[in-house]
């Protein structure tokens, strides 16, 4: 009996149970911005004449448009988009940069609204600062890994990032601790043509996203 009034009260106090403790604050960051954002991220599969283009897209506004990487479309014959939660729809290319920007915007007819992403300012990026990616590498939707800002290559206009980026993963958001998209994964460094992640991947600062999607008019400022 005594043991059923101490069960009770645990209850009536709010006990938490400790599994749900054992998070550490850097941890409970990554979960946090995860859930908040991968509701918001999509995996891209373009249909070539050769075969298939796999990439990922951050959607950008709730009726359906999606901000990916140019090259993930370029000389496609269909797009499909599969949202977080295995819907799959049609996709048309509404929009496109050139080589140097490699940035494209993509439209859906969704069921329903869909959850987008939030912009960060890139003018405030620091080398050091921890950031996360979410992707597509290979296949394996809804990716997340994380790593560092490892460098600004300022003539290039790129965020340099030791977060592993694989093929599948361009288009992608590079995330700061806020879960505020900061760059779009565009690529990574592979001088002995080994096409996985060494450490070294590229992203194209949001700002350059946000001015060309302020530019298409598609998404109010």
């Amino acid at each position: 009996m005594k043991k059923i009034f101490f069960v009770i009260l645990f209850f009536i106090l709010g006990y938490t149970p400790v599994f749900a403790l054992n998070y550490e604050p850097d941890e409970k960051i990554n979960i946090t911005v995860y859930e908040k954002i991968n509701p918001a991220i999509v995996a891209i599969d373009a249909q070539l004449e050769d075969g298939v283009s796999a990439g990922t897209g951050c959607v950008v506004s709730s009726d359906g448009v999606i901000l990916t990487g140019s090259h993930v479309v370029e000389d496609c014959i269909d797009i499909d988009v599969t949202t977080y939660n295995g819907q799959v729809y049609k996709a048309k290319v509404i929009a496109k940069m050139g080589k140097n920007k490699d940035l494209a915007l993509l439209k859906i007819d969704p069921k329903t609204p869909l959850s987008t992403v939030k912009f960060g300012d890139s003018e405030d990026v620091k080398v050091g600062q921890k950031v996360l990616a979410i992707g597509n590498p290979f296949g394996f939707s809804g990716t997340l890994t994380q790593g560092i800002v490892s460098r600004i290559d300022y003539s290039k206009n790129r965020i340099q990032t030791d977060a592993a980026i694989n093929p599948g993963c361009s288009g992608g958001p590079l995330l700061n601790s806020a879960g505020e998209v900061i760059g779009i994964n565009q690529s990574i460094y592979n001088p002995d043509n080994n096409i996985s992640n060494i450490g070294i991947g590229f992203a194209i600062p949001v700002n350059d996203a946000k001015t060309f999607i302020q530019n298409v008019n598609l998404v109010s400022k």
